[in-house]
């Protein structure tokens, strides 16, 4: 029922660098995975996942082929596959509530595995670094005890995590790998970058900010993205969030100021700008109380279904 490495139970008593110890093998993928360039993946075929988010599907999907994550620092992405279903979900976990989250994503796959089937569940943890507050560590040790305690047996067979995906450049330390993505047809996982993260970039971010729990956004059934519906009150102190220069919104807004990407500050500002315009969502984005959906076109981009087409 726990957590395994090589059909052996991972011992979480023990630091975690005991662990890599007494599995190279797992840090020799990690080192494979790591020495790899990351890879631009366009916008067809894919469904990328905001942090606190999670989507999952199956090969049989026509819709989707890849799911992706990236700007993670201190945060990690996992990804949980069923080997005899395929059913893969992807998800981003910044530890606001890690053992409700890996129960979510256990849930998620499970209800496309055929439980009396063949196969086994496999887990893959790739982000973080040696951050000087230890956030990361904080979270794979919580990624890892949340799985130790699933009633099923889940096999760890990536870890690229927090000492094993950091770099030192000038005594500050860096991720990595920031992003990956999994290809759902084939379960090859890859370091990568996302030029396009919408529909809804904004909306999804927004509705991160204001505290909300790990939502799952996609239903592999019908392969349709839905977002929403979302409700939050006006974002205490936005204007004076607004005002800030860029190196205070880095200073107070991010885990780990010194290894975030280029465009954090500007996303940020945008977001807040969102919240600014939308203090009531309810009223300006959601007065149906109908989740916003969109389903992908022949060019495999995703296109919104009217809400009159329900």
């Amino acid at each position: 029922m726990p957590l395994l490495v090589n059909g052996a139970r991972v011992d979480l008593a023990r630091p975690t660098g005991d662990m890599i110890r007494a599995h190279p093998h797992l840090e020799e993928k990690a080192k494979l995975l790591r020495s790899q360039p990351a890879q631009i993946v366009e916008p067809k075929g894919l469904l990328y996942v905001q942090q606190r988010e999670f989507a999952v599907t199956t090969p049989k999907d026509g819709s989707v082929s890849i799911l992706g994550s990236d700007d993670a620092t201190t945060c990690h992405i996992v990804v949980l596959r069923h080997t005899g279903s395929g059913a893969t979900c992807l998800t981003h976990c910044d530890g606001s509530d890690t053992e409700a989250e890996v129960s979510l994503i256990m849930s998620s796959v499970k209800s496309f595995s055929d439980s009396t089937g063949c196969g086994r569940l496999e887990v893959h943890l790739v982000g973080g670094f040696n951050d000087d507050r230890q956030l990361s560590q904080k979270l794979t040790n919580q990624l890892l005890r949340a799985f130790d305690l699933q009633p099923e047996d889940v096999h760890l067979v990536t870890f690229c995590v927090t000492e094993l995906n950091d770099r030192e450049e000038q005594d500050i330390h860096f991720p990595i790998i920031y992003g990956i993505a999994v290809n759902v047809k084939t379960a090859e996982i890859f370091p990568a970058t996302f030029p396009e993260k919408g529909p809804d970039e904004d909306l999804r971010s927004a509705h991160v900010l204001t505290g909300a729990p790990l939502t799952n956004i996609y239903d592999a059934k019908t392969e349709e993205l839905r977002i929403g519906p979302y409700f939050w009150g006006p974002f205490p102190h936005v204007d004076f969030w607004l005002e800030q220069d860029d190196a205070q919104i880095l200073q107070n807004l991010s885990t780990s100021p010194l290894a975030e990407p280029p465009h954090f500050v500007s996303h940020i500002r945008s977001t807040l700008t969102f919240l600014k315009e939308h203090p009531f969502p309810s009223r300006s984005l959601f007065p149906d109380r109908k989740p916003r959906r969109y389903k992908k076109n022949e060019e495999g981009l995703w296109e919104q279904v009217c809400s009159d087409k329900i």
